[in-house]
């Protein structure tokens, strides 16, 4: 991969962390209130309305959202949804540095998928980041010391379908823009989360968590939109790994917001996957793996190359 390629991989992935992270924090503001389905729902319906707002805003977009691979965006659409749904579960159940620590038994998937359904070289430099990341993992989970919980298995499910929805994503970046990807999901996935959800679920809530409520929305479409761009410029075994630097993060957010204990051992897993990171991130720079040029979106405000 080119340099440039890297640091734009880099900057976008930052966005999603974020934006992630802000969605967990927001997810269990309003948990109490809401169940998954709706908070799903919401998700989706704060997504649409920012999307059509473009689109009447701006009439050229609606080009892009022409598609020649509906089956795809439907089996992708639902993937997630079923991702989402045992990732939403899990963060009422559990802490949020283990949901996020157990998550990244992704990238191991992701690796294996993306091999077979991409055709991508499995290279030096890619295999130490996911070894070295799921070393850190199990740093900071520390299994045996704590007893199991069988919630934990809700995380390593959401891996799995996350993993399949990554990599079908970076497929579609060939032939789909950043924009049609991003509605068609969201649309898609709209009626799944109504048909499980209380029409009238606003009336339960309180006046103050409306503001989680609409951050739940622009943050969802956020990340998506951040690593659908992610995608477009490294391989799905060089962005997928990045994500591993959730699990730091949301420790100290969980310990900042919901008083989650945070010990010297998360910080020293946290060490360790960032070396494996760094250490890919080298390896791909040198031209450890070579970069498919995709098509740019026409319309987009999003980088050029």
């Amino acid at each position: 991969m080119q340099t440039q390629n890297i640091t734009r991989v880099v900057l976008w992935m930052t966005g999603t962390l974020l934006s992630f992270s802000a969605m967990a924090v927001s997810i269990r503001l309003v948990s109490n209130k809401l169940t998954v389905f709706e908070v799903l729902l919401v998700r989706s319906f704060g997504a649409l309305v920012i999307l059509f707002a473009l689109l009447a805003i701006r009439p050229s977009l609606w080009p892009q959202m022409k598609t020649k691979r509906l089956p795809m965006h439907f089996f992708r659409s639902a993937t997630h949804f079923a991702g989402q749904y045992c990732w939403a579960l899990s963060l009422t159940l559990l802490p949020f540095a283990m949901v996020f620590a157990l998550e990244f038994t992704l990238p191991a998937w992701a690796l294996l998928l993306s091999i077979f359904v991409l055709g991508e070289k499995l290279t030096k430099g890619r295999v130490i980041v996911i070894v070295m990341g799921l070393i850190g993992c199990l740093v900071i989970l520390r299994p045996g010391i704590q007893a199991f919980q069988p919630a934990a298995l809700l995380v390593l499910a959401c891996s799995f379908f996350y993993a399949v929805f990554n990599v079908y994503t970076k497929k579609m970046t060939a032939t789909e823009t950043t924009f049609g990807i991003v509605f068609w999901m969201n649309l898609l996935q709209f009626p799944l989360g109504l048909a499980g959800s209380d029409p009238l679920f606003v009336l339960r809530l309180e006046p103050w968590q409306f503001l989680p409520l609409a951050c739940i929305g622009i943050a969802g479409l956020f990340a998506h939109y951040c690593i659908a761009n992610a995608f477009r410029y490294g391989d799905a075994s060089v962005v997928v790994p990045l994500d591993f630097l959730r699990v730091p993060l949301i420790a100290v957010v969980g310990w900042m917001f919901f008083g989650e204990s945070v010990d010297a051992l998360v910080f020293i897993g946290a060490g360790i996957i960032l070396a494996g990171i760094l250490w890919n991130l080298r390896a791909e720079a040198k031209g450890g793996a070579q970069n498919v040029s995709l098509p740019e979106d026409e319309g987009l405000p999003e980088p050029r190359k």
